[in-house]
């Protein structure tokens, strides 16, 4: 373990350029191939279902939600026979049982998953997610239309789209590709999907979860095709608040850090298209199946659109009063739709590519000083770690300093007046989030 002293100030004091500053072009190439035509032929077809609510399971063939589940595990299993074994595709079944509330029978949950395999000695893994079922105005309604063009057709065939083109890479992360059954009832496939990676110890650090991303016109006509809203938690569940407090982490929870990683990764690869961040773990009155996620206490953050027009969510489709209600294919935008999936294999190839997180990232407060001392845990496939700054007041970092191969390192800037972080970046230049660390005495 190799030591930076305070002793270097002319090193340290100026800021080092983050990593990451030219696009790797193995990734940059990914993106020209993203087809708006193919993710428009997706959309399509979900929608030619009828309807995907969770309550159709008992539709005619070639109608509902298991009709439309079939088809996506296809197009899966599509993908899978072209990997070499690396891909596998499987149902994540199970029966949620009436609530009186929003599961008003017994019902078959039915989500599709797949896993595309890397090579991480630690079974590092990402996910990219969405969810396949529709509702209409009566979320019980499984006989009538629910088109569910943008609610979230859209997301469902970004990650069929992804999983196209990324399952041609080898990643060193494993990227789970996962598409969930009743998210509109209560983030039920999700759910059960999270806890039982939770329990089976899954090392996830991450989950890009994708709802309602195809439509890039506001309510009031307005055109926004050139950002994605990012949403993300702040404290992380099981926080210290202890622990935050004293160094003011508030807003540095694993979820937030994803969130920056995103929004800087799709400045890199894509200028013009903003990731804006919104500091909130989800719309006010909304949810997302992300949050299913954050709750067993992994990194997750969503992807929505700029403006939604609620007249195309959750509504009978019909003309009323010279509206036309309903999520249908022609208020979509599929070449948006295409840059929105463009920003998420941007994202999910530079984690999978990249070193990961730093584990165990610790700055110690054992003695008052006016310099600060960060230790982490060595991280496979790092060849450097940078270290993050930025004040307290500062919404992102602001500058980086290289601590070469060390795992220690004391720099001359106040813990009192900066906030610090850690990340680790391998032999390519691909950086891994940043990790705040947590204090030890």
């Amino acid at each position: 373990m190799r030591v930076i002293a305070a002793t270097l100030i002319s090193l340290l004091c100026g800021a080092a350029a983050p990593a990451h500053e030219e696009p790797d072009p193995a990734i940059a190439a990914l993106l020209t191939h993203v087809s708006p035509a193919r993710l428009r032929q997706t959309d399509l077809r979900l929608v030619g279902f009828g309807t995907r609510s969770t309550f159709s399971d008992t539709a005619p063939p070639g109608r509902g939600v298991f009709a439309a589940r079939d088809w996506i595990a296809g197009q899966f299993r599509a993908i899978a026979g072209a990997t070499g074994g690396r891909m596998t595709v499987a149902l994540d079944d199970y029966v949620q049982k009436a609530d009186g509330k929003r599961i008003p029978r017994d019902v078959t949950i039915s989500s599709v998953v797949a896993t595309l395999e890397g090579d991480a000695a630690d079974g590092r893994t990402y996910v990219m997610s969405s969810h396949y079922d529709s509702r209409n105005t009566d979320n019980f309604d499984g006989t009538h239309d629910a088109p569910g063009a943008d609610d979230n057709a859209s997301g469902t065939a970004s990650v069929l789209e992804a999983a196209r083109l990324l399952s041609a890479t080898h990643l060193h992360a494993t990227i789970i590709f996962a598409t969930y059954d009743a998210e509109e009832q209560g983030l039920f496939g999700s759910a059960h999907h999270a806890k039982a990676l939770k329990a089976a110890g899954a090392n996830l650090q991450g989950d890009l979860n994708n709802d309602i991303i195809g439509a890039s016109t506001g309510d009031r006509g307005e055109k926004n095709a050139a950002s994605v809203r990012i949403f993300s938690e702040a404290l992380a569940a099981g926080a210290d608040p202890g622990k935050t407090n004293l160094l003011g982490n508030e807003n540095d929870s694993p979820s937030r850090e994803l969130a920056r990683y995103a929004h800087a990764t799709i400045a890199l690869y894509m200028p013009g298209f903003d990731g804006q961040m919104i500091n909130r773990a989800d719309r006010v009155l909304r949810g997302g199946d992300q949050e299913s996620f954050t709750a067993m206490g992994f990194p997750a953050i969503r992807f929505v659109e700029p403006v939604e027009n609620f007249a195309h969510q959750h509504q009978n489709v019909r003309m009323e009063a010279g509206t036309r209600y309903g999520d249908l294919p022609q208020f979509m935008d599929f070449d948006y739709l295409a840059q929105v999936t463009r920003a998420n294999i941007a994202v999910l190839a530079s984690l999978a590519a990249g070193p990961g997180q730093t584990p165990k990232a610790l700055i110690l407060t054992k003695a008052l000083t006016n310099d600060t001392t960060l230790t982490w845990s060595p991280v496979p496939h790092a060849a450097r770690y940078e270290i993050a700054r930025r004040l307290t007041t500062a919404p992102d970092w602001t500058d980086f300093t290289d601590a070469g191969a060390a795992t220690t390192i004391t720099l001359p800037f106040s813990k009192d007046n900066w906030l610090f972080g850690i990340r680790a970046i391998d032999g390519k230049g691909h950086a891994g989030p940043i990790v705040p660390p947590v204090p030890q005495r």
